[in-house]
């Protein structure tokens, strides 16, 4: 059994066998029965798409899943973030999936025995994101080497833009960024959103994240024209090129309505990849 805490950790050669498996999962052509294996989902942040494929992998490759609420946990009492996880370990929990606010938390758990999953952590690390996002690529081009992809928008406090980022340019991905100058940091190389719509293979629009302090300098709708998604712009794109999204998305903001399910788009793929990208995970973490 091993961790599973950031993309760094493996090599390319493991991360083309993950990004394989998924694909053999989502064709049923895998099997991995892990039934008796028990799991704890522990979000101490807000998750929907992350922490309900991981149930619906787990459930599909047989664990028992337990799932952890923080609002109604000790932590209230004043229990540490270790000793919680400590407690589950102490239950004879086999792994636990685990998403917090602190970059690199689980360096904390270092001497934790159970199986650790990193479901995010801060702005640093996605990896389970990076992977089906990394699916949902493969799926569609059947290669990296050489693809162009812009990611636009909240760089700077986005953990899934500089996961991505990283594992795609060790994959031969030629990586842009793009976006308000408040949001970007040094991360990758700048392309004007203009030129980004017609040169690049892939799209990755993201969100702006409130939720860390992130401001814009301009209304929604100001936004949608400069640095938004709209239709005009979708058919300025190359014909093969495609639109992805981490998600949640903000209709109207970074991405006009009528295209989030436009031909292009492959937000829905993605998250139906995340199930299977997460059974592959699950499969290398216990097999």
């Amino acid at each position: 059994m091993r961790n599973f805490l950031t993309l760094d950790d493996l090599s390319e050669k493991e991360i083309l066998k993950l990004v394989k498996d998924a694909l053999l999962f989502k064709k049923n052509e895998i099997e991995c029965d892990l039934k008796g294996k028990i799991i704890a989902n522990m979000f101490f942040e807000n998750s929907t798409r992350t922490q309900y494929s991981f149930n619906t992998a787990e459930e599909k490759l047989g664990m028992k899943v337990i799932t952890f609420n923080p609002a109604t946990s000790s932590l209230n009492k004043g229990e540490s973030f270790y000793d919680t996880v400590k407690t589950f370990e102490s239950f004879g929990i086999d792994g636990m999936v685990i998403r917090h606010t602190n970059n690199e938390y689980y360096k904390e758990l270092k001497d934790i025995k159970s199986v650790l999953i990193n479901a995010g952590d801060g702005t640093g690390n996605h990896p389970s994101q990076s992977l089906l996002d990394l699916v949902t690529i493969y799926e569609q081009f059947n290669k990296f080497d050489n693809l162009n992809i812009a990611i636009v928008g909240d760089i700077l406090h986005s953990r899934v833009a500089h996961g991505n980022l990283k594992v795609m340019e060790r994959l031969g991905m030629n990586t842009y960024i793009s976006g308000p100058k408040e949001f970007m940091d040094n991360s990758s190389k700048f392309i004007p959103f203009k030129d980004a719509i017609s040169e690049m293979d892939i799209i990755m629009l993201l969100r702006i994240q409130r939720e860390r302090n992130a401001v814009k300098s301009m209304s929604d709708s100001e936004y949608l024209e400069n640095y938004g998604l709209t239709m005009d712009k979708v058919n300025a794109m190359k014909k093969d090129a495609i639109i992805m999204h981490p998600a949640p998305f903000n209709r109207n903001v970074e991405i006009a309505d009528d295209v989030v399910e436009c031909p292009k788009s492959k937000i829905f793929t993605q998250m139906n990849n995340g199930v299977y990208a997460r059974c592959s995970i699950l499969n290398h973490c216990f097999k």
